[in-house]
This record gives C-alpha cells, sequence and structure tokens, in this order.
C-alpha cells in the first residue's frame, strides 16, 4: 500500500541521513504531496494522499526506533498529525437506481457476464473489491452456499450467497478455465481481471447514467447499500459481522447504523411551489424523485435542552410540483453527530409557495388543503 509513497519519499529524501528531516519538512513534503495527487473520480482534495505519506513515513521511523538507531524523542514522524479522515459520503443506493446500473452493466460492454456477476457479487456479499479479486474457485462451498472472503487485515470469513449467484460462479470459473486455486473472475481470454476492470466498469456507467458520474458512485457504494438493508432487518450485530468487522477499531469504516432513511410520496392537490425541508442538529439530504435538492447540516441550536427541542434548526427549499402528479421523497439523516437534540429529526411538507418556513407537523387548519408530513426518530 506504501509502495509509492516510499518512492516519492526517495524521490526528495534519498541521499538525507534518516535523522535529519525534521517535523516542519514533513508537513512540506505532505502539502506537496496533497497538491500534485493524481485527480480520480472519488478524489477529496488529496487529504487521502497526505494521511498517507505520514502513515507511510511512520513506519520506517517506526523500525529505526525499535532497532535502537533513533530514540522516541528524536522521531519527527511522531510528531506530525495525520490529516483528519473525513466522514465518508457513500450511502445506500435505491432499488430503483440499483436497476439502472445493472440494467447498463448487462447491456453495454465486451463482457457484459463479467460485469454483471461482479455486481450481483458484491450487491450481495457486500465484499470489498479486494475480497473479490482473491476469490478463488477453491472458495466455493457449493453445498451450503457459502464462498471464503479473504480481505485486508488479513481477515478470512464465510459468506453466505444465493444458489443463483454460487451456479454462476462455479460456471464462470469452468468456462474461463480458472484453476481451483487460480482467481476466480477472469476475462473470456482466462486472463485474470484487475482493479482496472472495476475502474473501466463505472466509467462506462457513468456515461450512460449521468447521477453515477455526478456521485461518483463506486463499487464500495453497493457495500453500503447491502450493509444498510441488513442492519434495517436484522440489526447492528448481524450486520457488522456481515460486513467482516472485527472488534479492531480499525478494521474498516463503512457505515453501519449510521443513517436513518426517511420515505414517503405526497401527492399535491394543485400545481405550483411546495417547501421541502428538515429540522434537526444532525447532517441530511433530501431528494425528490432521486434528484439530491437539499445536502447540508442546519446550523448549531442552541445548547438549552427546551429551545432545542422547541426550535431545532432547520433547512428547506422550495420544490416545483404538478397537480396530480406525485413526487417520491426521500431524508437520509447522519446519526454520526452527536449533540443536545441527537436523534430528533423531522421531513416537513408544506403547500404554501415559498412561504419564510416550512408548516410544522401539527395538523393544517381545515380550511387549508392538507399537507403531508412524516416524522422519525432514531
Amino acid at each position: 500500500m506504501y509502495e509509492s509513497y516510499w518512492n516519492r519519499i526517495i524521490e526528495h529524501w534519498g541521499t538525507r541521513p534518516l535523522d535529519e528531516p525534521t517535523p516542519s519538512e514533513i508537513h512540506q513534503l505532505a502539502a506537496h504531496v496533497k497538491a500534485h495527487v493524481v485527480s480520480r473520480r472519488n478524489a477529496r482534495g488529496g487529504r487521502s494522499a497526505a494521511e498517507h505519506l505520514i502513515a507511510a513515513l511512520r513506519c520506517p521511523y517506526r523500525h529505526a526506533e525499535n532497532d535502537g538507531h533513533i530514540s522516541a524523542a528524536d522521531n519527527p514522524a511522531r510528531k506530525v498529525t495525520k490529516p483528519r479522515r473525513l466522514p465518508s459520503d457513500r450511502r445506500a443506493v435505491p432499488a430503483d437506481r440499483l436497476a439502472e446500473i445493472n440494467h447498463i452493466a448487462a447491456t453495454t460492454g465486451s463482457d457484459p457476464a463479467l460485469d454483471t456477476l461482479i455486481l450481483r457479487l458484491h450487491t450481495e456479499t457486500a465484499c470489498r473489491r479486494g475480497g473479490a479479486l482473491a476469490l478463488r474457485p477453491c472458495d466455493l462451498d457449493t453445498e451450503q452456499c457459502l464462498i471464503r472472503l479473504r480481505e485486508k487485515g488479513e481477515t478470512v470469513r464465510w459468506q453466505p450467497v444465493s444458489p443463483t449467484l454460487m451456479a454462476h460462479l462455479e460456471q464462470h470459473a469452468q468456462h474461463r478455465h480458472a484453476p481451483a486455486n487460480g482467481q476466480l473472475l477472469r476475462y473470456a481470454t482466462g486472463r485474470p481481471i484487475t482493479s482496472r476492470r472495476y475502474d473501466h466498469l463505472w466509467v462506462r456507467i457513468g456515461r450512460h447514467l449521468p447521477w453515477v458520474a455526478t456521485q461518483q458512485i463506486s463499487t464500495h457504494w453497493l457495500r453500503h447499500t447491502t450493509l444498510t438493508w441488513v442492519e434495517r432487518n436484522f440489526g447492528y450485530a448481524v450486520a457488522r459481522a456481515y460486513a467482516g468487522h472485527t472488534d479492531n477499531s480499525n478494521a474498516g469504516t463503512t457505515a453501519t447504523c449510521r443513517t436513518v432513511v426517511l420515505e414517503t410520496r405526497y401527492t399535491p392537490e394543485s400545481s405550483g411551489e411546495i417547501q421541502l425541508g428538515f429540522a434537526g442538529a444532525n447532517p441530511g439530504r433530501l431528494y425528490v424523485d432521486g434528484n439530491l435538492i437539499l445536502d447540508k447540516a442546519p446550523a448549531e441550536p442552541s445548547n438549552a435542552l427546551g429551545a432545542s427541542i422547541l426550535n431545532p434548526p432547520s433547512l428547506t427549499t422550495a420544490v416545483a410540483v404538478n397537480a396530480g402528479r406525485p413526487i417520491a421523497i426521500r431524508g437520509e439523516f447522519s446519526r454520526e453527530v452527536r449533540t443536545v437534540i441527537d436523534g430528533a429529526l423531522s421531513l416537513t411538507v408544506g403547500i404554501e409557495p415559498n412561504g419564510p418556513t416550512p408548516r410544522s407537523s401539527s395538523p393544517a387548519p381545515s380550511k387549508r388543503p392538507r399537507t403531508p408530513n412524516s416524522r422519525s426518530s432514531a
């Protein structure tokens, strides 16, 4: 993982003694790497590159310290703080959007059978990309419909799959002549695939589905989608085990049980604009018919409990609607931020044109048109 960063360190400091670089110089090198990082679809300004560079530097310095070449006080890498890792912006993909992704994979490209098998494997098992690439024919337990996944951190686990997926994995291995102890996923020529196949797959899907390119959907989003479903239906503990997480806090950062999702449909009685928004202290996103319309955190509320409950911060936006045409409303609210009103969330729909605030969740007077409201507590 650190090889490319070690090469960068050698390029800049290859002739310098180990005890010569200072913490300030490490900060400068991290800033240089961050500024010159290769831009990718899911780039976040080079923060990960700076984090990995510092981690790569800590490794040789830690060995030098353990072997007595330098003291802990003379270890400059210890004195440099890694950039804070930003919360993941991945989330569960709605069922209709997931169907679109699978349709494009099955109807385009040079090897639809391979692409659809890859998507089905990740959707069913929530495995990481490395786990799929490491899968071998000998890892298939056809009798019990289990596959052995070997993923990061040298973790190994048996994951259940459907008989349909197991049959297609077997068929794929046989038709593409995968050795029992060799990589299972292969091109039609019999050559093992690499991570580049994933890159090309999502670039192609993004060309046909612009929202995939805009939101930078990747294979890891399928993992979030499956784990979200498992958590909602079977609980947090089962979702954590299904994700392959261990008691080690560094095992992974995939979100399980971190998001509350509200979904409803609203049929307006008249055309015009409605006010759509949410109230609460935690970050949230609102979608209408699959289109993102709000994506940020409300202003910080008062620390007084009464004020937080009676007047939580809110965000609203105007949405154009047509009479008699239903719209699908989806709200996603983070549970990661702990506040005095943690767990207090609401989704409110009103039909007053461009009012200053949305109509509250209390019943509307009988003279006004009816407004649907949805409230959920996490």
